[in-house]
């Protein structure tokens, strides 16, 4: 037993030594590098206030903006719904300094949970894309995001996301981003 232990254990160094391609993701990354602010407005008449939807691209994937395709090899993080306090003028539309959570009360401060619609996601899943396919759907269940502006005037995103793994226990995602954001007007 000794014999195939030790077998296995200069297998496992080989392997954790090895280099991997840069195309080739190994778990969820824990920082974006861009960020694709979609402003909605005033789009649902049962709800009076402001919406936005947050696009997120690791490094490796990027958004094509004229055909609207993701290139690349990467992850996309989508939070849809996210309620904007009541302001007035353009910053009615811009995404809010403060603390957000998950719920469906469409209540400032809150974002839209994920939830899989008969295999389409909504609310807030992550994408992963390999050579410019969809390779996986990971549909996030809920969460919490602070908003941050910094001195230097860029947006500070820190998230707190959970979702059920693979062997279907509750598991703990915290991305972050720190940028300016791209926006379009939906």
């Amino acid at each position: 037993m000794k014999h195939y232990t030790s077998y296995i254990l200069i297998a496992l160094l080989a392997v954790g030594c090895t280099k991997y391609n840069p195309g080739t993701y190994r778990g969820m990354p824990k920082e974006y590098t861009s960020v694709w602010e979609e402003r909605y407005g005033r789009c649902y008449d049962s709800v009076p206030h402001c919406i936005v939807a947050l696009d997120l691209y690791s490094e490796g994937l990027e958004l094509d903006t004229a055909s609207h395709h993701m290139r690349g090899t990467g992850y996309n993080l989508y939070l849809s719904d996210i309620i904007l306090p009541d302001r007035t003028g353009e910053d009615s539309l811009r995404l809010a300094p403060g603390d957000y959570h998950s719920e469906k009360t469409a209540l400032p401060y809150t974002f839209l949970p994920g939830h899989d619609y008969e295999g389409q996601p909504h609310g807030i899943y992550l994408l992963y894309v390999e050579n410019d396919q969809l390779q996986s759907i990971q549909v996030l269940d809920s969460g919490y995001m602070a908003v941050k502006d910094t001195t230097n005037g860029l947006i500070d995103l820190q998230f707190t996301l959970y979702y059920k793994n693979a062997y279907g226990s509750r598991a703990t995602y915290r991305p972050h981003f720190q940028g300016a954001f791209q926006w379009q007007k939906k």
